[in-house]
């Protein structure tokens, strides 16, 4: 496998999966530069599931070995949200700053022991003859109580890794390609390929 296409445009996920793929030779491809342009509808009930979902659409179109990852945040006091909704949490459009503090505000009071929290991330490649192959990881933690550092994106101010005595937003990539529920999950996918070869 010299090339896969990963199923998505995001500059930072596309640079981070090309940075780990490196040493094996494969080039990561953006959907971005590809002919493919349609809508892909994530309507799995699992991150598992929708991986597979967007990953079979462009493995199918293209007739290339596809990769896709879906992720997002599960908070255990407020029953797993936002769970396989995180991008899409109080919508789309609406500012990751909104949605941190719409968290904290209903953990507001919640004790250290009930502010269990973790990033799930499952992988989906799919080759063009139609095999699956998938992973899944997490990255435990708890839900902060303020909103604090420059690093991350997305959730990541607000979610405290006790190791560290840090958010996820405060540590070094390499540290969180370290110990992120992607960077182990593209570990596990690299084993999986290498089994392929």
């Amino acid at each position: 496998m010299k090339e896969i296409v990963l199923a998505s445009s995001n500059k930072g996920k596309v640079r981070e999966v090309a940075m780990m793929v490196e040493d094996m030779g494969i080039r990561i491809i953006p959907l971005s530069e590809t002919a493919f342009d349609e809508e892909i509808e994530e309507n799995g009930s699992t991150f598992e599931e929708n991986a597979i979902i967007k990953a079979k659409a462009v493995a199918e179109k293209l007739n290339v070995p596809a990769l896709a990852d879906d992720s997002g945040l599960e908070i255990d006091f407020l029953n797993k949200e936002p769970g396989i909704y995180s991008a899409r949490y109080l919508g789309h459009d609406t500012p990751y700053s909104i949605k941190n503090q719409m968290i904290l505000d209903k953990l507001a009071g919640v004790p250290d022991e009930k502010r269990t929290a973790r990033f799930v991330c499952s992988m989906a490649l799919v080759l063009p003859q139609g095999d699956v192959v998938t992973t899944t990881a997490t990255m435990e933690g708890r839900i902060a109580y303020e909103i604090k550092g420059e690093n991350g994106f997305g959730y990541d101010p607000i979610f405290y890794l006790p190791e560290f005595g840090m958010s996820s937003a405060e540590i070094s990539p390499e540290q969180k390609n370290e110990i992120s529920h992607r960077g182990k999950a593209l570990r596990q996918m690299k084993e999986k390929i290498l089994e392929l070869e």
